[in-house]
């Protein structure tokens, strides 16, 4: 199954203090987060195209000359899902995964995973169950612990026809809606259900100086 991958590495990483943003910080060969991401992609022969969403000149600067095959540029937008919409508009594929620029150690098996769900399903998304109890708080105080068993963390890559969250996408700007992440659009904005993959814990998200560590 030939697919398009969006990268999205459009954000300032203003939490980790580096003044430069934090997708292009180096992991422990040297090389950048964002270098480990896009390599995922690029070893994957299904995924014809990158899309990476982010400054065109911290691209060409961090990255030091080095032009990874398969890959195209998109401006960022003001929000994430502004920067998603953007790299979807450059997809050429049928279908597109969605992934965070700073998920560096997402795995093959999890790419591969995915495609297999999407050849009965127009969405999928990789999951992982909470360890630990979650609870709804207000006005300062615990009203309700949910229950673990039923509850799930959303990772990314996310994997959608592309049409399919296109039109979700563009109905959310429509209507002043912003999304927790890219499948609470189609949640919204369509009836297609979601099929849950099973994701990794080591697919951590990348926010702090202490994640670059962990690895």
């Amino acid at each position: 199954m030939n697919y398009s991958a969006v990268i999205v590495a459009a954000g300032t990483g203003s939490r980790m203090g580096l003044g430069y943003n934090k997708v292009y910080a180096p992991l422990g060969d040297g090389r950048s987060i964002l270098m480990h991401t896009i390599e995922v992609f690029q070893k994957d022969a299904e995924c014809t195209q990158i899309v990476v969403v982010t400054e065109a000149d911290d691209f060409q600067k961090m990255i030091c000359g080095i032009w990874p095959e398969k890959v195209v540029l998109s401006k960022g937008g003001a929000t994430r899902q502004e920067s998603v919409f953007h790299g979807l508009l450059a997809v050429k594929e049928d279908v597109v995964m969605i992934h965070d620029g700073a998920r560096p150690y997402v795995k093959q098996e999890n790419l591969q995973a995915l495609k297999e769900a999407m050849v009965s399903h127009k969405a999928a998304c990789l999951m992982v169950p909470c360890k630990d109890t979650i609870s709804v708080v207000e006005d300062g105080y615990i009203v309700e612990a949910l229950d673990r068993s039923t509850l799930r963390a959303a990772q990314t890559p996310q994997v959608f026809e592309t049409d399919l969250i296109l039109a979700c996408m563009k109905q959310a700007f429509a209507q002043g809606f912003t999304g927790t992440d890219d499948c609470s659009l189609v949640l919204r904005f369509s009836k297609e259900k979601i099929c849950v993959v099973e994701g990794s814990y080591e697919n951590i998200k990348i926010t702090t100086r202490e994640d670059l560590k962990a690895g």
